[in-house]
């Protein structure tokens, strides 16, 4: 008995889980590509909407062989995640290092945890403003919080993922993500119902914050009913760190003067090295600073972990916490401890990706849930419903916002606009029914990343952390926020408030 419970165990470890998806992607691209699954795709070219037909490549033939062993290497050495994790990871692991972030975190130690867990949510939704980056910064840097607070990091941690994967769809500012998705929103509702419509960031902007204020009230309900009872045991912090409110000073106002030097560089003023990090050839403020283009955008990682270097080098030599030039060095490093997981499942994960993207298996079932949308005759709030859950679908095997909306808003904007419904408003049902597939899918590359951050902070191994056994672990507080969502959208429908400026749900 006790032999068939281990054997169970190491099956469902996360490695094990990771690799019996891909192995289940592989049959079932085979098994899809034989019996000739397709779809149709609807894109918007040179201003005209075509249909093209795709079909599911199978990855066991000699065409997939030769993808997985010509591509394995490249597909992890391009795994944009991983990069952008470890480039946090070296400012982070410094300000740890140098006993910073302990004597930033003190204060908190007289806080009530309820409203330590509060600021987490909301800090978590509001950091949503810089997109997946919020990810690679707040997952370890609230694991680190909570250590120093005397709290069970996982806690923390899982607060954390949930709350940007979740309110990820919303905000309290509006992103380049919504900037992006407008383009593709303006393009279909111009080529079919409405040449005159202009897309408006601001267009969502009250039903952003008034939905953010109530999801985190929400969030820290939920969070306390189904998931804080998990989380009794707490962490012990022993490192002896020395505390210099003179060290603390200093970093600040060093940390302070760099980043009034970045402000300046991304002024879009005309003034020697003001605008430096921006995109001259973008049309508005937001896409200057977040297009593909855009220096500040790919950027953002190195200049966040660049201040906290300089935080970390500042605080440590005054603090006498880090003594020299090698102690300095291997602070760098402090947060890549028992991270080794990390590695492993972010090798497997980025073939899992590769593997799914390759074989289409994603985008010829998206393509058909979007046809079967295409033909209901629904409308008002089961057809606000519908799509939500279409789209929830969509994003457990699409997890790109950017990819699946290019996809869908050629057909969902002008179903929705004859049926009197706004494309701000549809965009918006979009990004919030995004946020809920992602929460739900178990080879999210963020979940992933959060199960190696749990697995750093599995204290006396007293969970056993799989995939599976953190899924069923949030799966209610995600039912919940899910159930929210659809609540909150059709009550705002059905008595119309104005979803921004100048903006409605309905035309």
């Amino acid at each position: 008995m006790k032999k068939q419970k281990k054997k169970k165990e190491n099956l469902s470890g996360p490695v094990s889980t990771i690799v019996g998806f891909i192995i289940l992607i592989s049959i079932l691209s085979l098994i899809l590509n034989k019996i000739g699954f397709q779809g149709y795709q609807t894109n918007i070219v040179n201003g005209i909407l075509t249909d093209s037909i795709v079909s599911v490549k199978n990855i066991i033939s000699s065409a997939g062989i030769r993808f997985i062993i010509g591509n394995t290497v490249t597909n992890f050495k391009n795994f944009e995640p991983l990069v952008l994790l470890i480039i946090s990871l070296i400012g982070i692991g410094i300000c740890e290092k140098s006993g910073f972030l302990n004597t930033l975190f003190s204060p908190l130690k007289r806080v009530k945890f309820g409203v330590i867990i509060y600021i987490t949510i909301l800090t978590s939704l509001i950091s949503t403003v810089i997109g997946e980056y919020s990810y690679v910064f707040l997952i370890p840097f609230v694991g680190v919080m909570y250590k120093y607070l005397d709290r069970n990091p996982m806690l923390g941690i899982l607060v954390t993922f949930l709350s940007i994967t979740l309110g990820y769809g919303t905000g309290i500012f509006f992103n380049y993500n919504d900037y992006s998705l407008g383009i593709f929103t303006q393009n279909s509702a111009t080529i079919d119902v409405d040449p005159n419509f202009i897309y408006s960031l601001s267009s969502t902007i009250y039903i952003m914050i008034i939905s953010t204020l109530v999801l985190s009230f929400l969030l820290y309900i939920v969070i306390n009913r189904f998931l804080i009872p998990k989380f009794s045991i707490k962490s012990k912090n022993d490192e002896e760190l020395i505390e210099s409110k003179k060290g603390f000073t200093l970093a600040l106002l060093s940390g302070l003067g760099s980043l009034l030097i970045v402000l300046y560089m991304i002024l879009d003023f005309n003034l020697p090295g003001a605008g430096l990090l921006l995109d001259h050839s973008a049309d508005t403020y937001i896409a200057k600073l977040f297009s593909n283009e855009a220096p500040f955008r790919e950027g953002l990682v190195i200049i966040i972990s660049f201040l906290m270097m300089i935080i970390g080098f500042v605080y440590g030599k005054v603090s006498g916490n880090i003594k020299n030039s090698s102690e300095y060095s291997l602070g760098l490093s402090k947060n890549f401890e028992n991270l080794g997981l990390l590695f492993v499942l972010m090798f497997f994960i980025s073939q899992l990706v590769a593997i799914l993207d390759w074989t289409n298996i994603g985008v010829v079932i998206a393509s058909n849930l979007i046809r079967f949308l295409s033909h209901l005759q629904f409308s008002g709030v089961l057809l606000i419903i519908t799509f939500m859950i279409i789209v929830i679908l969509m994003s457990i095997l699409i997890p790109d916002t950017n990819a699946k909306w290019e996809i869908l808003s050629p057909v969902a904007i002008p179903l929705f606009m004859r049926a009197n419904i706004t494309p701000s408003f549809t965009q918006f049902l979009f990004k919030t029914a995004d946020a809920l597939g992602k929460a739900f899918s178990p080879i999210f590359i963020y979940f992933i990343i959060t199960l190696a951050f749990l697995q750093k902070y599995n204290l006396g191994d007293s969970k056993k952390i799989s995939v599976f056994g953190i899924m069923k672990l949030i799966i209610p507080t995600i039912f919940m926020i899910t159930v929210f969502w659809f609540v909150f959208v059709s009550l705002w429908f059905l008595i119309g408030f104005p979803i921004g400026i100048g903006t409605y749900t309905t035309l």
